[in-house]
């Protein structure tokens, strides 16, 4: 079993009703040999041009484990359905994925280290500020 994600634009009249549309979609996962690791929704969105005369789309990204040979029934069943406008199959590079998070994981932790001496120098008071030197500006001068 191969990871795969699925983005499929759905009709934006679907918004409302949307579980009879998704339920058909996974049905057809499931039938395609499929097992859905993850759903991410992302509601309804402007597309970046139109299609079959709709600016706007109903995004789900699904996160699935399909064999290879269920990615040919899987496309074939999607091609037919009404409700999809548009979908892409796609196999996620695993590799930079995880060592994009890796280096998520880091930064945060620089981040907190960084906030940690931040809030040191947050003690500092108005009257400290106001020991310091002005500097002149061509104005002063005037």
């Amino acid at each position: 079993m191969e990871q795969y994600e699925l983005a499929v634009l759905y009709h934006p009249d679907l918004e409302i009703d949307l579980e009879k549309a998704t339920a058909k979609v996974e049905k057809q996962i499931s039938a395609s040999e499929g097992k859905i690791v993850k759903v991410d929704n992302w509601g309804n969105r402007k597309m970046a041009y139109k299609i079959a005369k709709q600016e706007h789309a109903v995004y789900v990204i699904y996160t699935l484990e399909l064999p290879t040979s269920g990615v040919k029934k899987l496309n074939d069943s999607l091609n037919i359905t009404d409700e999809v406008i548009r979908f892409l199959i796609t196999r996620p590079d695993l590799k930079k994925i995880e060592k994009a998070e890796t280096l998520r994981v880091e930064k945060a932790a620089k981040q907190a280290a960084r906030g940690e001496h931040a809030n040191d120098d947050d003690e500092k008071t108005d009257e400290d500020e106001d020991e310091r030197p002005r500097r002149r500006s061509n104005r002063d001068d005037k």
